[in-house]
């Protein structure tokens, strides 16, 4: 029997074209290069590969790169084919019983309201879900989940840490296309992506990836990263015909994966990451074997892109349009996350810093749920805070996945966080601080009022918007804010809420701000939250402004052996007592207060009067840390009848 080469060839394109075999196949001469269209090329990869714009932008990419445009094609057309991926329903069918059996610890909770809506957009819009990236099972959930709601099929942006095989093989073929995260030394791979991205759509396809590029190792959603929305905002601004919709898509779980979080927080505390590969997913599948409770998909409020982008313009902004429009997504992401109960409890033991009674649980709790009820503010399934059976139930699951522990031997069952189980406990807590943000920046700003040496007169509201403003400029890399006037209307709101602690929506006029008044609504406020919400940050900020100022101004920083010493200090630290909590010891914090060090001219050395403004830079910090601490005396007075 004879066998027809170009046959051969062709069906080796067809069956192994969008595989890493495909350099193999060439280097056999099996599959000769071409930068033409191959008969196995989805549709994106054969629209781009025979688009005159395309090919004449990576023809001047290989001018530049001083290599023929047949070389350039040909890697271009490798990038497109590994990154392009289909929706095979055998194949699909299959990956949805293998992610129903990962995901059987938990039940899914979808906002069946929310997915209704998606399907009336769906018709007109391409849908971008930007989500909060929790877990390694969030891709599991999403795309059956849309599914079984009847919308569109799917394309979802993985990590190539995924693409591995057979996992990342199956993957392609459910719509998931897996993206490099390191490409600043490969131009052609960045220009395939960007048309790649274009091309979907200009086809009108519905795309879903994290908006914080990677899972959230402190709890709270991380900053932004903002490649793929860039490369989808270029699209809008060249297809006329084209109106997306950015739906931020919140995911909550009641506790993560045991061992996931677990090395999550090791993580955080400098270890290195371990490499995805089959005896990876053969451990992390093995580590799903116990009940964990339930999982929550809630949809924000949709952001039409194009339109967003317009206004910007209008308002004369130039420049960082596509960062300003992430914050909005980040922001509306947050408006959607709800409040699980083992945040709640989680926040009371935090708080308490020891074992607690469930009646102790459940007065801690109380002033942080009712504020959360008035403010109107979702909980997770619609559970009651307030209720004993729930905080109960999330104690003892806890206590079960080793978070917490309890003891009954005595007259009443106490619970409390168990040995080296801060962090985890901080990340169940941490998912909800964004309820409390502005709160917490308000009750600094009062007491900032409140410490003026004599009465301010009519400058006291001065002092109170500058020193909310102030904290608002240095957490701005951790945290996400409104635009100016809004943030300056809910701080007003807030301190409204304060000024009236038993009414959460009260009129705003008459709440003006005296150092008086300021110290009688922080004597009677309940809850007090910024310790609880800011100081696990800002203490974490202040390991690294002391590392700063103890360098030698002339000396060029590493930044990862600045981390490593500021890992080792604070542990030191937390031994101290000079940290609340071990939970500031985390390499993710510090990584965010250099951001803010470099956004403020302290990293490079040639920066002018560089030690003394990291001086300054560490002597700012430490007040609002002594600012915090002041209010913690106020709390613990405040709830020394409870705990």
């Amino acid at each position: 029997m004879q066998v027809d080469p170009a046959a051969f060839r062709d069906g080796a394109a067809t069956l192994l074209g969008r595989t890493p075999a495909r350099g193999v196949l060439r280097r056999a001469s099996l599959l000769p290069p071409s930068d033409q269209a191959q008969p196995g090329d989805t549709r994106e990869v054969k629209q781009l590969l025979s688009s005159e714009q395309f090919r004449d932008s990576v023809g001047k990419l290989a001018k530049d790169a001083g290599i023929s445009e047949h070389d350039a094609l040909v890697e271009a057309g490798d990038y497109l084919r590994e990154m392009s991926a289909t929706h095979h329903a055998r194949v699909t069918d299959v990956w949805q019983r293998f992610g129903n059996w990962m995901t059987r610890g938990y039940d899914v909770l979808v906002d069946e309201d929310g997915l209704a809506e998606m399907r009336r957009l769906d018709r007109k819009h391409a849908l971008i879900f930007l989500i909060s990236h929790r877990s390694y099972l969030d891709e599991f959930i999403m795309p059956p989940t849309l599914e079984a709601g009847g919308l569109s099929p799917l394309f979802g942006m993985a990590g190539a840490n995924l693409n591995f095989f057979p996992f990342g093989t199956i993957a392609r073929r459910t719509g998931i296309i897996h993206v490099r995260r390191s490409t600043g030394d490969i131009p052609i791979y960045r220009l395939a992506l960007r048309s790649f991205v274009g091309q979907l759509v200009a086809n009108k396809s519905n795309l879903c990836w994290s908006i914080e590029g990677g899972r959230s190792r402190t709890g709270k959603l991380r900053p932004p990263r903002y490649g793929l929305l860039r490369y989808v905002a270029d699209a809008v601004e060249e297809l006329d015909d084209t109106d997306p919709l950015l739906i931020p898509v919140s995911f909550m779980y009641d506790q993560l994966p045991v061992h996931e979080v677990g090395k999550m927080a090791s993580e955080a505390r400098g270890a290195g990451k371990e490499a995805e590969d089959v005896r990876w997913l053969v451990g992390y599948a093995r580590g799903l074997r116990e009940r964990l409770g339930r999982v929550y998909l809630d949809f924000g409020t949709p952001l039409p892109l194009r339109q967003r982008l317009e206004e910007l313009r209008a308002d004369e902004v130039t420049e960082n349009q596509v960062e300003r429009v992430a914050l909005d997504v980040c922001h509306r992401l947050n408006e959607a996350t709800p409040v699980t109960p083992t945040a709640a409890v989680c926040f009371a033991l935090l708080a308490a810093d020891r074992a607690l009674t469930l009646d102790e649980v459940i007065a801690t709790a109380a002033p942080l749920a009712q504020y959360i009820e008035g403010r109107g503010w979702p909980v997770a399934g619609g559970a009651n805070l307030h209720d004993r059976s729930t905080l109960r139930w999330a104690l003892r699951e806890l206590v079960r996945s080793g978070v917490l522990t309890s003891y009954s031997g005595g007259s009443e069952t106490v619970w409390g966080i168990g040995d080296d189980q801060h962090l985890i406990a901080a990340v169940y807590r941490n998912s909800a601080i964004h309820v409390f943000l502005v709160r917490a920046i308000a009750e600094l700003a009062l007491q900032a009022v409140a410490e003026t040496d004599s009465d301010p007169g009519d400058k006291a509201a001065t002092i109170l918007s500058d020193e909310a403003l102030r904290l608002r400029e240095l957490l701005k890399f951790d945290f996400f804010f409104a635009q100016r006037d809004q943030f300056t209307e809910e701080l007003h709101t807030e301190l409204a809420i304060l000024a009236n602690p038993t009414d959460h929506t009260p009129a705003k006029s008459g709440t003006e701000v005296t150092k008086e008044r300021a110290l009688e609504w922080l004597a009677t406020a309940r809850p007090l939250v910024a310790h609880l919400v800011l100081r696990p940050f800002l203490d974490a900020y202040r390991v690294v402004g002391e590392q700063l100022a103890a360098l030698d101004e002339e000396e060029p920083v590493d930044q990862k052996a600045l981390i490593n010493s500021c890992l080792r200090v604070g542990h030191q630290w937390t031994l101290q007592r000079t940290l609340a909590s071990e939970e500031s010891v985390s390499g993710e914090m510090f990584s965010t207060a250099l951001k803010l060090a470099g956004h403020r001219g302290l990293i490079k050395s040639d920066a002018p009067h560089l030690g003394k403004r990291r001086r300054e830079f560490a002597d700012e910090l430490r007040e609002v840390a002594h600012a915090i601490g002041r209010i913690a005396g106020r709390d613990r007075a405040l709830r020394g009848d409870v705990i």
